[in-house]
């Protein structure tokens, strides 16, 4: 054969195995369009994707109407701990879930086999059906899936079996111990609750996870691989050996005992450590077309996600804010979206020295000139720090916010910081006389995990 001919060969060889490539750039979908293939994969990556319903439990709300209602008032959660004896803890403050009955959401039985993070898992799950006015059985169980993580797990359940077997020997402890304290319990128990046979995992990221949890659920939408997914984060870590912890490493607020309505502060100069909270945050969403053919009701699109790792440190954010300001311009970029095109941040702004520092700084890489145009603001003073449970509960506050035109304040804002000098709007909500088009929810988690969403008001003006 002459070298013409295999040339040629070659070329063609290469343009059908271009044709059948998996979709993965521009690139790609450009070479395939040479070809004169269709471009499958390219139908799905265009799929909107967009949030029809809100479940949160917090110290502020048992739902999200309620909860961002006295956000906006400006009103706190934080009180003395009652989910434990404060005795056993130098730190005797925490953002607890109150009023809140498991059985509402579980037969009594299986309530007593499972932990409390999977409990306010189940319940915000169930609350975010029933906004979006969708029932289990009218979707189909194969294209329905459930991603909801916990940074910690069942914690207090853990605490409570070391008791038994200390005190009363190994054969006292129940068969469900293990399936109650994994990370991944929740999600499982809320895909047999409501029959979701699509993808199911649990995600495990620190207090970033319940942000990739909803980002990686976004991805299985717009790839087409499900029509609804539930997605979020729980938590409730609120324990002798949770505290102990984090108190020993500094991480939280321990001269706020005498002051817990201000103990969590935000970016402000005086901060000294985060509050700890316990709560759930999940988020229905659905495919556009999905959504558009049942005639839901859509607060927006969730139209970009990113998530990357700092590479730095176990615990400590990287000092030039660099991690989640690359996370940030990649998921900008992902929801097409510029950075002049941002109005309000809702920050991780956990009220330690470092975070609110560095997190400034990245704001400030990645916005420039219009940093100081952004509405940025940190609901912790509100509710403290919910760990695993934290993006999934502000991520809804961003929904809330593109609905309303309305911004929650950062609480306890009194003395500005000269490292932290954007508007956190302090004190006071903030109503805007033009609608908010985008909105961003970015959360960091120990091992220096950082990761963020973009949303945008639906329909877009």
């Amino acid at each position: 054969m002459s070298r013409p001919i295999i040339l040629v060969a070659l070329v063609v060889f290469a343009c059908k195995a271009a044709c059948y490539a998996p979709v993965l750039s521009r690139s790609h979908i450009r070479r395939r369009q040479r070809c004169g293939d269709a471009i499958a994969l390219s139908d799905y990556r265009k799929k909107k994707v967009v949030v029809t319903g809100l479940g949160t439990f917090t110290s502020l709300g048992h739902d999200a109407e309620t909860f961002f209602a006295n956000l906006l008032d400006g009103k706190c959660g934080i009180g003395p701990v009652t989910r434990f004896d404060p005795d056993l803890s130098p730190i005797k403050i925490s953002s607890e879930v109150h009023d809140f009955d498991a059985t509402k959401y579980w037969e009594p039985k299986e309530a007593k086999r499972y932990d409390r993070y999977t409990h306010l898992a189940m319940a915000a799950a169930k609350t975010a059906m029933a906004d979006a006015n969708l029932d289990a059985g009218d979707v189909d169980g194969d294209r329905f899936g459930v991603l909801i993580g916990s940074g910690v797990g069942g914690l207090e359940t853990v605490e409570a079996s070391c008791k038994i077997l200390f005190n009363k020997g190994a054969k006292r402890i129940t068969p469900f111990l293990l399936p109650s304290i994994i990370g991944n319990t929740a999600g499982s128990m809320v895909a047999l609750a409501l029959g979701a046979k699509g993808p199911n995992f649990g995600i495990v990221s620190a207090c970033a996870t319940g942000t990739h949890a909803i980002g990686e659920a976004c991805r299985y939408l717009q790839l087409g691989e499900a029509d609804v997914m539930l997605a979020g984060g729980s938590e409730a870590a609120i324990t002798p050996l949770g505290f102990a912890g984090f108190a020993s490493m500094r991480a939280m607020c321990a001269n706020g005992n005498d002051s817990p309505q201000t103990a969590s502060r935000p970016f402000d100069a005086d901060r000294s450590g985060f509050v700890m909270g316990e709560g759930a945050g999940v988020l229905l969403l659905e495919t556009e077309e999905h959504a558009l053919a049942r005639g839901a009701r859509i607060y927006c699109e969730l139209a970009g996600y990113a998530a990357n790792c700092d590479a730095h440190h176990i615990t400590a954010p990287h000092p030039e804010g660099e991690g989640m300001a690359n996370c940030l311009l990649k998921a900008m970029g992902g929801a097409g979206v510029a950075p002049s095109d941002v109005q309000y941040i809702n920050a991780h702004g956990t009220s330690t020295p470092l975070n609110d520092k560095f997190e400034t700084l990245a704001y400030k890489r990645v916005f420039g000139e219009h940093a100081s145009k952004l509405k940025v603001s940190s609901t912790k003073g509100a509710i403290g720090h919910l760990l695993g449970a934290a993006g999934g509960v502000e991520a809804a506050i961003c929904c809330k916010v593109l609905q309303t035109n309305s911004i929650p304040p950062t609480i306890n804002y009194e003395t500005p910081d000269p490292d932290c000098d954007l508007d956190y709007v302090p004190n006071v909500k903030y109503v805007s006389d033009v609608p908010i088009e985008v909105a961003i929810s970015d959360n960091l988690g120990f091992g220096g995990h950082n990761a963020a969403l973009v949303f945008k008001r639906y329909p877009a003006a």
